[in-house]
């Protein structure tokens, strides 16, 4: 690694770590206004989600849940695909199965809850909250349940997932007394208060093939469903409809039709004017391929679907105040696409999801406040998968019980005060060139800063579209506002050479068996680290300037602290 340069500048006052990293001739100023407050600094980040909800209580996935519960001051919602898909609960990729609902041979219902539970108590005991996720379709209740599970691996076809789960009921009715049984079930396990905290949402992208049925047909178990689930607890939150890709023609139709049943459409189950709506969501999604052998993201596609699917709800005057969960927002759309068969995935081990994570995420506020909307929350479609080979290139936040690069982020923006603030313009990027141009010119190097009574913290990355070699940035951090008192200043790194596992594996010589001390050593790596000790400064002026070299794709966090 180019050996990095750092100082704290307060009036007179410098140290310095020696190094002679290649900086440009100009530093980038980033100057933040801690009196210049923009509202809470809303913990969009603490929502996570995957496709197989079996790994949530195997040993590594269990390990992982602990670490993400710890690393928010608020709870993580956990969003999880086939809660209700029929099978023996063993995991495989883009599979799982609770087998909830059977019928026995005269077409009784039979209803089996011990997976499920299984499930939810996993989080419970973290203090996490489900985002219930109500689907898929049970086999004995499918119009069209052969074949049923799918044997899909990422040398396969995408579609070839959708198999039985993915079609309409042969009953609403028996739908129904599932899901109302379902809520029941919860109420009397966890306690109102408790199920009043979570999430209920219908489905899963039925925009395409995870739904087999029309629009029509989603919208009619859509009632079906926010019935049954506030017959069983009336004070629940219900939402939907989970589109995939606003900016689409096919999705904005089907996303606008929903709403407009909302609004103004005859209920199925009541026969009443719409439905009941506590939170509206959608996905968005990047879109990386490879130019010229390197990973190109494109950044702007994901922000240009959320953008499109914020407009739609700021569209309705009635729902425009309602809380928005992107239900997944992440740099492309397979998780279990590994690199091996899917090269343009090559940037999921390493800082650059790392990077884009950190700068597509403060983009997120920006969108929200340029519509007017209540943005909640922003799932990253990102867990772990269970007993694979080491760092094979799935989009997820740890390997074999090691944490990568990516986990380090969130463990940043869990360190960060309530209070946003502002970090002023006349930087290369702000959203809205993002969303038009990507990242494809100079360097977004930026920031999202907040503050409390007690403390100020500044995230800072060093982000490009192209994950190529390129020259450390020069970063001049100016913080004005600050208290003329003694503090403490904590700077945080992910980089190569730090927060990293995946960097010392492969200087380990990736091996595919690790020992345990090879293993004690990728643990330790994968936690997040700072770049020196502590420093103790003093404020004069109610200024403060932290001069250091930020790498290409690294992020950093300043933390500030007084009495």
């Amino acid at each position: 690694m180019k050996t990095s340069l750092l100082c704290f500048c307060v009036l007179f006052l410098a140290t310095a770590i020696p190094g002679s990293a290649q900086n440009p001739a100009s530093p980038v100023a980033i100057q933040v206004d801690l009196a210049a407050e923009k509202g809470p600094l809303k913990p969009i980040w603490a929502w996570f989600g995957y496709d197989e909800p079996n790994y949530t209580y195997m040993k590594d996935g269990k390990k992982l849940l602990t670490e993400i519960s710890k690393l928010s001051k608020v709870p993580v919602y956990v969003r999880a695909h086939s809660m209700l898909v029929t099978g023996d609960g063993v995991a495989a990729l883009k599979w799982g199965s609770t087998n909830a609902y059977t019928e026995d041979a005269n077409g009784k219902p039979v209803y089996d809850w011990t997976i499920v539970d299984r499930i939810f108590d996993t989080y419970i005991e973290r203090g996490m909250k489900p985002m219930a996720q109500i689907g898929f379709m049970p086999e004995a209740m499918s119009t069209h349940p052969q074949p049923y599970k799918h044997n899909w691996g990422p040398e396969n076809k995408y579609g070839d997932i959708y198999t039985g789960w993915a079609y309409p009921p042969k009953d609403y009715q028996k739908w129904a007394e599932l899901v109302y049984q379902w809520v029941r079930h919860s109420v009397d396990r966890y306690g109102q208060k408790e199920v009043e905290s979570w999430y209920w949402e219908l489905w899963n992208e039925p925009n395409i093939g995870y739904w087999k049925g029309t629009v029509d047909e989603y919208i009619k178990l859509y009632d079906y469903t926010a019935d049954a689930v506030k017959r069983a607890l009336p004070t629940a939150r219900m939402g939907g409809p989970e589109v995939t890709g606003p900016n689409s023609d096919g999705s904005r139709k089907f996303f606008t039709a929903f709403m407009d049943h909302i609004v103004n459409g005859k209920n199925a189950v009541t026969g009443q004017t719409g439905a009941p709506l506590d939170f509206i969501t959608f996905h968005a999604k990047g879109s990386p391929k490879l130019v010229n052998g390197a990973v190109q993201m494109n950044m702007g596609t994901q922000l240009r679907d959320i953008n499109k699917g914020m407009e739609i709800v700021a569209s309705y005057p009635s729902l425009k105040n309602l809380p928005i969960v992107i239900g997944e927002s992440d740099p492309e759309g397979c998780a279990a696409c590994s690199e091996d068969f899917h090269p343009q995935n090559a940037y999921r081990n390493g800082t650059m999801y790392s990077s884009y994570t950190a700068a597509s995420f403060a983009r997120k506020y920006d969108l929200a406040a340029a519509h007017g909307v209540n943005l909640l929350g922003a799932v990253t479609w990102a867990f772990e998968f269970e007993d694979q080979p080491w760092f094979r290139g799935f989009r997820d936040l740890a390997t074999n019980g090691v944490d990568k690069p990516v986990l380090n982020v969130f463990r940043m923006f869990g360190m960060m005060p309530g209070q946003r603030v502002t970090v002023k313009s006349g930087l290369a990027y702000d959203y809205a060139r993002i969303r038009d141009q990507s990242v494809r010119a100079e360097a977004d190097i930026n920031a999202l800063a907040s503050k409390d009574a007690k403390s100020a913290a500044v995230m800072v990355w060093n982000y490009h579209d192209d994950n190529l070699p390129a020259p450390d940035a020069a970063i001049s951090l100016q913080v004005d506002g600050l208290p003329n008192k003694q503090m403490e200043v904590q700077h945080y790194r992910i980089d190569n050479e730090h927060s990293n596992s995946y960097e010392v594996w492969k200087k380990m010589g990736s091996p595919k068996a690790p020992t345990t001390a090879q293993i004690a050593e990728l643990e330790k790596a994968g936690q997040l680290q700072q770049l020196k000790s502590p420093e103790q400064i003093k404020v004069k002026g109610g200024k403060a300037t932290l001069n250091f070299a930020l790498p290409r794709q690294g992020v950093s966090l300043v933390k500030m602290t007084w009495k």
